[in-house]
């Protein structure tokens, strides 16, 4: 007798019906009559099921009754015409195997309405809900896109380092990596500081919050490069906005200035949003009618319009007559101020509904690497805005002058002593170059529609907050 070969559920559903196959899953639903049972079954590689009938007189009582909601089975049968409406195809089942049973009672995943709030308490679990198999699959889809997009265009993927002693972005807000015995009296120096000689690395360590100065090196030696990998602010921000640990993708590009920069931010996130809605239209759809509407409609409105560039300063002159006309925000408005994410989704939203780059900010509030234009005000900053979420992209193009660099170093009185290798792209043979950082998770809020950040994530990392 030939062998019947798994076949997914998303195959499944695609196939003709008239042949004998073998599925297995986790089981959604389970309904039925005295004579007749209806099995919803899931693997995973969908948002769809595909319906099992069984009929009740062919399989003995005691197995049928292993078979709840989340219990684990395989199931061998013919694939049919649906007399029913939902699906093409059904299975009738001929064997069946209770791989894992699940109490009824005990399972998390009961109510069809669970809360949000509720699922993050059982994160462990709720990948197996319609809801977030869907976010996740959209995630996977993404990551890959990424890589295809610059791969496509001949950038380097480029590993930069998760254990560093670099600020990059100079707030301070680090998570400090030490192998010192906290238990006991830590070892101290001359001056009565910790003594870092006696920790792993010799000195004062941290994760990485961006990969963006690591990234520059590369950049000035292969071209174009690009990192994808996880980064961490420990930032005590309880928001639907922010995690202490997420993911960015970060291009870093020799011989680009502001301009090719936003060009190519633009591209980038059209081409994600596009690939989104070619290859992950059957969850997105889903989202879309059930959580957010006018999910579809935002996606396709981003791949079809051409986004707004505009001055910083312009943007505060549309925020203060927006004010003068009666638009309350929470947050003031003035130059100089670093808007808040009201006043950039007002922009987005309300005033130019379409995607806004916008460009030439302060220096105060913006970093130290940024090329400063020649007002002496301003820099090559740019930030895109998306509406619902605000910024999802930051970047510039980067100051190549040594010695402006080293002027705006000693500004902000950062330490010399671990940026000195980064100096040195300037010293030897700079080069005019420019880069952003996405915010993966954010760029998930805006695909999937979700609301906050802490669902597009397996398992979120937030202040008190490292279950799993």
């Amino acid at each position: 007798m030939e062998t019947i070969v798994r076949t997914k559920v998303k195959d499944l559903l695609a196939c003709e019906p008239g042949k004998d196959v073998l599925a297995k899953g986790w089981v959604r639903t389970k309904r039925g009559n005295k004579n007749v049972a209806f099995i919803a079954l899931n693997d995973g590689s969908t948002i769809n099921n595909i319906q099992i009938v069984v009929d009740k007189t062919a399989f003995a009582e005691d197995l049928l009754a292993k078979i709840t909601t989340g219990a684990c089975i395989c199931v061998t049968g013919a694939l049919v015409e649906s007399v029913g409406s939902g699906q093409a195809v059904e299975i009738q089942a001929k064997e069946i195997e209770v791989y894992g049973e699940c109490d009824p009672m005990r399972f998390p995943l009961q109510k069809k309405d669970t809360s949000f709030e509720y699922l993050r308490t059982v994160a462990h679990m709720r990948m197996r809900t319609n809801t977030f198999g869907a976010v996740m699959r959209i995630r996977n889809q993404m990551a890959f896109a990424i890589h295809e997009y610059f791969h496509s265009k001949g950038f380097v993927y480029l590993h930069t380092p998760i254990i560093t002693e670099s600020d990059c972005e100079g707030a301070g807000q680090m998570f400090q990596v030490t192998t010192l015995d906290l238990e006991q009296p830590l070892p101290r120096n001359k001056k009565g500081a910790v003594d870092y000689g006696k920790d792993f690395f010799g000195k004062q360590t941290s994760l990485t919050v961006s990969g963006q100065l690591e990234g520059e090196l590369g950049a000035t030696a292969l071209g174009e490069i690009y990192t994808f990998g996880p980064t961490f602010r420990a930032e005590n921000s309880n928001t639907p906005r922010h995690l202490a640990e997420f993911w960015m993708i970060e291009p870093e590009m020799a011989f680009y200035d502001i301009k090719d920069n936003m060009d190519l931010a633009e591209d980038f996130i059209k081409y994600l949003v596009q690939y989104a809605l070619d290859n992950c239209y059957d969850d997105i759809k889903f989202l879309n009618d059930r959580y957010d509407s006018e999910l579809l409609e935002r996606l396709q409105g981003v791949t079809g319009t051409e986004f707004v560039r505009l001055e910083y300063t312009e943007g505060i002159r549309i925020l203060e007559q927006a004010v003068k006309d009666g638009v309350q925000f929470e947050y003031p408005v003035y130059w100089g101020v670093d808007l808040q994410s009201e006043h950039e989704r007002y922009l987005v939203e309300k005033h130019f509904r379409r995607p806004v780059i916008l460009t030439g900010y302060p220096k105060e509030i913006k970093a130290f690497y940024m090329k400063q234009n020649e007002d002496g005000k301003t820099v090559r900053a740019m930030d895109v805005l998306f509406p619902k979420i605000g910024e999802i992209i930051g970047g510039s193009e980067r100051e190549a002058s040594l010695e402006k660099l080293e002027k705006r170093i000693d500004e902000l009185k950062m330490s010399r002593n671990n940026l000195e290798w980064y100096i040195d792209t300037r010293r030897f043979g700079s080069c005019p170059h420019s880069g952003f950082g996405l915010g993966f998770e954010r760029l998930l809020l805006f695909v999937t529609g979700m609301s906050n950040i802490r669902d597009v994530i397996p398992f979120p990392r937030t202040p008190k907050n490292a279950e799993f």
